[in-house]
């Protein structure tokens, strides 16, 4: 009789309870790992074993290498699904997976690492004629050094660390006077935040759109895109709406950066779920960097493309099959999600505490996807997400009424949360004409 395959998903909130529905819609066993402050998410009480890794501390749990694969040990696991976040660009700990008997969910060691350093990875994108912002990514010495450098790339510029994400080690520098102070604190706030303090610059555009490009290889030379998506609607970097497909973009230039992206990624030969992140200014594409992961806003792809992205992921890592075939897929309608965040909706401060009442939204092409139910508490040790809204319909004006009918829906009571800022989003005349860059939100609707 064939053993049944099991997986431990090493994550938690929403990444672990979309992985569990999918694990379990293939037929896989499912052992789940938690810190203590999270003993009562929703997937563990689904999973067929739950293991705890250590106590509230990422550190100490969620970034808890040896305490992660012992979990895959005793749990007698096939896989290790990383999600997003915490381990899932570590390249040391997917070599360690794949030393330890354990299928790594995620592409090879050797390209997590190169595209995981955005200097490195800027250089091998150009060498595969992906085009790139503007920069300088060599070493800083002195403060006249750097500031000539700059004034041939010409101002603004922004400052970048090199294994950051998330906005961190970020800073734009508009004149030459704030460039040393700015670099400084950039790299301050790189070393704390990812352990290593370097930076590079590049060419600040003023009013960029943040496009995305989906991709998805096999590992052996063949890749598929998905598609794209728009996620300009930012704050501080930090996503807060996405959709898909962009629009307002010329459909050649989208399908040129589409197929640049997709023969990047056989180059590579790069393998399951990855994204070309791309900002995209008077008509032009510029690479920024590449997550080699499901993303956040895997969701919205999924809704206009009918591909499940995370099953796509585990069959490729578990049954070694490579399913998507370019002349197949298509586009079919449009989706939006909005990241619904447990923080103070006017100072964007965390709210941790016990929810007292969850109403989900409904209706046909409507996805809540959450780890939240009535009575649980969201403990103050991590990221503030705790829901995504997701809808589709047969156009964006469609999506826009549907998502402002599910976000009036929805109630979450006993914390603060950010719905009512989506909602004032939705009703934005110029989101509502797509007009809207990654600065936006902060200049025209906070």
């Amino acid at each position: 009789m064939k053993k049944t395959k099991k997986i431990l998903i090493a994550n938690r909130g929403v990444i672990a309870i979309r992985a569990l529905r999918a694990a379990r819609e293939l037929g896989y066993e499912v052992s789940s790992v938690y810190s203590t402050a999270d003993k009562d998410q929703k997937h563990l009480k689904l999973s067929d074993d739950a293991i705890c890794i250590g106590p509230a501390s990422v550190k100490d749990s969620y970034l808890n290498e040896a305490a992660i694969i012992s979990a895959a040990e005793l749990g007698n696991c096939d896989a290790i699904y990383p999600g997003f976040g915490f381990l899932a660009e570590n390249a040391d700990f997917a070599e360690k997976c794949e030393k330890s008997g354990f299928k790594f969910v995620g592409p090879d060691v050797g390209v997590i690492a190169s595209m995981g350093d955005k200097i490195k990875a800027k250089e091998i994108m150009q060498e595969l004629n992906v085009p790139t912002v503007p920069g300088y990514d060599g070493e800083i010495t002195t403060e006249e050094q750097i500031q000539d450098k700059v004034e041939k790339i010409g101002y603004p510029v922004i400052v970048k660390a090199s294994a950051g994400g998330g906005g961190r080690g970020m800073r734009v520098v508009h004149k030459k006077d704030n460039l040393w102070d700015e670099i400084q604190s950039a790299k301050t706030e790189a070393d704390f935040s990812f352990g290593s303090d370097k930076v590079f610059i590049e060419k600040f555009l003023l009013k960029p759109r943040h496009i995305e490009i989906q991709i998805f290889g096999d590992g052996k030379g063949n890749a598929v895109h998905l598609f794209s998506r728009d996620c300009s609607m930012q704050r501080k970097y930090q996503k807060i709406v996405e959709e898909a497909p962009a629009i307002n973009v010329p459909i050649e230039k989208l399908e040129e950066i589409q197929k640049i992206s997709v023969e990047a990624c056989k180059s590579l030969k790069y393998k399951g779920a990855g994204t070309l992140e791309f900002l995209y200014e008077d008509g032009q594409f510029f690479f920024i960097e590449m997550n080699t992961r499901i993303q956040v806003e895997h969701t919205v792809t999924e809704m206009i493309t009918g591909v499940d992205l995370v099953q796509s992921q585990l069959i490729l890592a578990l049954e070694n099959e490579f399913k998507l075939n370019q002349n197949v897929l298509k586009i079919n309608g449009h989706a939006m999600q909005c990241r619904i965040n447990a923080e103070n909706p006017k100072t964007f401060v965390p709210s941790p505490g016990q929810i007292k009442t969850v109403h989900r939204p409904g209706g046909y092409h409507v996805r809540f996807e959450s780890q939240i139910y009535s009575g649980y508490k969201i403990p103050p040790d991590y990221d503030s997400l705790i829901a995504e809204i997701i809808v589709k319909d047969s156009n964006r004006e469609r999506v826009l009424n549907k998502m402002k009918m599910a976000l009036d829906e929805t109630v979450i009571e006993g914390i603060d949360t950010n719905l009512d800022l989506h909602r004032r989003i939705m009703s934005d005349e110029g989101f509502r004409k797509s007009d809207h860059y990654i600065k936006y939100l902060e200049e025209k609707i906070l």
